[in-house]
C-alpha cells in the first residue's frame, strides 16, 4: 500500500506513479485515438456526410447512455471499496484480538517457556493468514522451532489456531490454567478462525462475471460509437476527447478490480506485511 500525503495536489496531478492506470491503459488508448481519428475522417472528409437527423440522434443517446453508464460505475466503485474496507477491519480486529489474547495469556500464565509460546504463535497466526491470503508458500518450517512444521496441503491458518488450542488444553490439563480461563482463552483462539474466515469470503467471493462482463463491453460499445456521433461537432478533437472519456471510464473499472481483492500484493492493497509485523511488536511487548 502507498503511504502518501492526501493534500500534495502537485503531486497527485503532475508524478505517474507505476500502479497508475495510464501505464496500463496506454496502448488502448493510443488504438482507441487512431480509430476515433479515423472515424472522424471518413464521416466528415471522405463520405462528406451531412449534420443530419440521425447523427443528432446518437448524441442524444449517448447523452442518455452516459447517466446509465454514471451510475453502474458508481455502484461497481462502492461495492470494491466496501470490501476493500471491509478486509481492513477484519486485520484491525486481528490486531485487537492479539492484543485480548496477549494481555490474558500474560496475566495467567508464569511459565516463561508457556509465554514464549505464545509470544511467537499469535504473530505467527498473522503472518500465516498473511501468506495464506496472498497465496504465497510459507516455507516447511515457520518458527525457528524445527517441531513446528506446517503441511503446505492442509489449510494453514487452521493448522497454527489447532496448535494454539492444543496448548491451552495442555495447561488446562496440566492445571495452569482453570476450566474459566480455558474458555476465556477458547474465545480469543475461536476470533481468529472467525477472522479467516471473512478475509477468505471477502477474496474467494469476487463481483459475479456477468455483472464485470456487461460493465466492460458497455464501456467498449459506449466509447466505440462516441465518434461517430461527435465528429461534426468536435471534428479531429474528438479523437483526444474520445480518449480521455475512455481513460475515465476504464480507470475507474480498473481501480475498482484491483481494490475488490485487497489482500495481494498490489500498491492499493492493504498493509497486511505491516500490520503483521505491528502485530508481532505489540505481543513481544505484552509477553
Amino acid at each position: 500500500m502507498i503511504s502518501y500525503n492526501t493534500k500534495d495536489w502537485f503531486t497527485f496531478i503532475f508524478k505517474f506513479h507505476k500502479a497508475d492506470t495510464f501505464r496500463t491503459l496506454l496502448p488502448i488508448m493510443l488504438a482507441i485515438g487512431i480509430y476515433a481519428g479515423l472515424a472522424g475522417w471518413l464521416e466528415v472528409e471522405y463520405w462528406q456526410l451531412s449534420e443530419t437527423n440521425y447523427i443528432k440522434n446518437i448524441t442524444l443517446m449517448h447523452g442518455m447512455l452516459g447517466f446509465v453508464i454514471s451510475l453502474l460505475l458508481v455502484f461497481r466503485t462502492n461495492t470494491a471499496y466496501d470490501r476493500w474496507w471491509e478486509g481492513r477491519k477484519m486485520w484491525g480486529a486481528l490486531v485487537n484480538n492479539s492484543r485480548n489474547f496477549a494481555l490474558k495469556l500474560s496475566a495467567m500464565l508464569s511459565d516463561e517457556h508457556d509465554r514464549a509460546y505464545f509470544r511467537k504463535m499469535i504473530p505467527g497466526y498473522a503472518l500465516v493468514l498473511h501468506k495464506h491470503l496472498g497465496n504465497e508458500q510459507t516455507g516447511k518450517v515457520l518458527f525457528d522451532d524445527a517441531d513446528l512444521e506446517l503441511d503446505q496441503h492442509k489449510h494453514r491458518p487452521n493448522q497454527v489456531a489447532q496448535m494454539m488450542f492444543a496448548k491451552i488444553n495442555d495447561l488446562y490439563q496440566s492445571k495452569k490454567i482453570t476450566g474459566d480461563q480455558l474458555i476465556i482463552l477458547n474465545a480469543e483462539v475461536q476470533s481468529f478462525t472467525d477472522i479467516c474466515g471473512a478475509c477468505e469470503r471477502i477474496k474467494n467471493t469476487p463481483i459475479p462475471y456477468s455483472y464485470s462482463a456487461f460493465i466492460k463491453k458497455f464501456i467498449f460499445f459506449y466509447v466505440m460509437t462516441l465518434p461517430w456521433g461527435y465528429a461534426f461537432s468536435l471534428g479531429y478533437y474528438v479523437a483526444p476527447v474520445v480518449v480521455f472519456i475512455f481513460y475515465v471510464l476504464a480507470s475507474l473499472e480498473l481501480i475498482a478490480e484491483e481494490i475488490e481483492d485487497p489482500f495481494g500484493g498490489d500498491t492499493n492493497d492493504l498493509p497486511t506485511q505491516k500490520i503483521t509485523e505491528n502485530i508481532k511488536k505489540h505481543i513481544g511487548e505484552l509477553l
